[in-house]
Parts: C-alpha cells; structure tokens; sequence
C-alpha cells in the first residue's frame, strides 16, 4: 500500500497539477506585482510631491504650535498650551479678526451664491449674447487675487471721486476704503465680483440638466416660474448647491490676497481677516510658534464647518 501511495504522489499527472497550481500562482503575483508597480509608478510621483509641499509642512506646523520660535533662529522651546491660552485670553486683535471673518464668510456666501445663481439663470436663458455673457461674468475669476486688490482701490479712490464729483451721488462719495463699515463691504464687493462667476458655471451646468419636459408638464398644469424654480427647479440642482456651498465657504474663510492688496487689514486693523491676521503674526510679528498655533485653530474650525455643511447639505439632497 505504501509503495502505491508513493507511486500516486510521484505519478506525472500529479507531477503536472503541482505544477499547473504553482504556475497559476506564481503567474498571480507577477501579475500583482506588475499592477503595485504600475501603480506606484503613476501615484508615487504624485503623492511624494503632495507629502512635501502639504503633509510635512502640516505636521511640522502642528509641532510648531506648540513651541515658541521665531521662525529664523533654531532656538525653538516647548511651551505647550501656552500659545493657544494666550490666544484666548490675551490676543484681542485675533479674536476680533476672527469674527470678523466669521461675519464676512456669512455675507460672502449667501451674496455670492445668490448672485451666481442668478446669473446662471439669466445666461440659461434664450438669448443671443448668452455666450459673451458667460464670458464676461467669468472674467473676473481669471484676475489674481493681489492684482484684482490694487485695481479695486485704484477704482474706490480715483473712480468713484471722479463719478461722485460728476454725478454728485453720496454713495461714490463715502470714504470706500477709509472707513470700517464700508472697507468690509469694499471686500465684500470684490470677493463677490471675483467668485460669482464661477459659481456660475457650477449652476449653469446644474440647470441644464434639468428635464425639460418635466418642466413642460409643470407649467401645462398651470405653475407659474416661481413655482417651477422652486419646487422643480431648486431640487434638481441640490447637488450644486453642495458643492457650491462647500466652495465659497473654503475660499471665504481663507481670503487673504484680497484683503492684503485692498486694504492691507485698515484702517487700524478693522478689516484684518484671520488669515492675514495668522501671516501678520508669522511672518511680521516673527513670532512663528503663535502663527501656527492660529493656523491651527484656523484649519479646526474650517474643517468642522466644511463637514457638518456638506453632511446637512447631502442628507437634504436625499430628502429632495
């Protein structure tokens, strides 16, 4: 019995099956193989290159937030909790930018969603110019941020003194950017300018895939155009509005390029947003440690709202 067994075990069409099932498998992992290299091959140029310039600074300013340094020498000392105790307790200045930009991102939003929309709708509709239109409303986003700063305060100061004294209308002649209440709406004003156009595309593209015929059917019955946009029209574009929200909100939270180059945080400090506030303290002030802690803060607080917004916003476009 014993020999027979081991004549089975070294017969050739055993011999044939082993190796069959180690050529399958050997042929398995190359093939596995071939795809992890492929695949680090296209993905690791990209996530060595995302690891430098975001992931290491993330976590580097993150040790930073917990020291005291000035950001040139390398005395760097552990202070623990003590930058973020000072920021609550002692640091006026960023608690007062910090709702400032609180107060601008609630106005920036609605403003800029509600005239993107209806830009999308007016170019949505039947008209010759629609294609020029998209390209003018569009045009704004294009400028950068510090360029489109110095050629709105050239317009607040030379522009509108020019029109004031020719038309002799209050409105062009208020002190635009040398007051508190109207430099924030100088900003507000050309955040507005700068980003509904995009936002107009995000809405554009929503509306028109809209089914026309249930719209059709809709006005047939007799629903008149506020009807149909709100209870036709607003529900099928839920999914832009999430992304248009998640948007603005990330952009005005951190607008810095704007209020740099139109009023430099003036006057005395009144339209000083968090993230110029946070470079101010960086790279200013030379307290590093403190501006990484800000930082901190800053991320927290705009990742939490970013996820509770988009979290409401998706579960609404369900119910819808």
């Amino acid at each position: 019995m014993n020999n027979i067994k081991l004549e089975n075990a070294n017969s050739p069409v055993i011999k044939d099956k082993n190796s069959a099932i180690s050529t399958k498998a050997s042929l398995k992992a190359n093939r596995k193989f071939k795809k992890a290299g492929l695949f680090t091959l296209f993905v690791g140029p990209a996530f060595l290159a995302f690891a430098v310039i975001v992931l290491i600074p993330f976590f580097t300013g993150i040790y930073y937030a917990f020291t005291d340094w000035n950001g040139v020498t390398g005395n760097v000392a552990w202070v623990g909790l003590d930058n973020f105790k000072y920021l609550f307790t002692e640091d006026k200045q960023f608690q007062r930018s910090f709702l400032l930009t609180i107060k601008y991102t609630l106005v920036a939003i609605i403003l800029t969603n509600v005239v993107g929309f209806g830009l999308a709708l007016l170019v949505s509709q039947k008209l010759k110019t629609k294609n020029i239109l998209r390209t003018v409303f569009f045009m704004p986003n294009l400028i950068g941020g510090l360029l489109l700063g110095f050629i709105w305060q050239f317009i607040f100061i030379k522009g509108f003194e020019s029109i004031g004294s020719i038309t002799g209308l209050s409105l062009f002649e208020l002190p635009w950017l040398g007051d508190e209440k109207t430099a924030f709406w100088g900003i507000v004003i050309v955040s507005v300018w700068q980003g509904a156009g995009y936002i107009m595309l995000i809405y554009l593209a929503a509306l028109q895939n809209v089914p026309q015929d249930i719209v059709e059917a809709a006005k047939i019955d007799g629903a008149n155009k506020w009807q149909v946009l709100r209870h036709i029209t607003m529900p099928m574009v839920a999914p832009a509005v999430t992304i248009s929200l998640f948007l603005t909100i990330s952009s005005s939270f951190k607008i810095f390029d704007v209020n740099l180059s139109l009023t430099n945080g003036g006057p005395f400090k009144s339209t000083e947003m968090l993230a110029l506030n946070i470079y101010t303290e960086a790279f200013v002030n030379n307290r590093y440690g403190l501006g990484e802690a800000k930082a901190l803060i800053f991320f927290l607080v705009v990742a939490a709202i970013t996820i509770i917004q988009v979290t409401i916003t998706k579960k609404r476009e369900v119910e819808s």
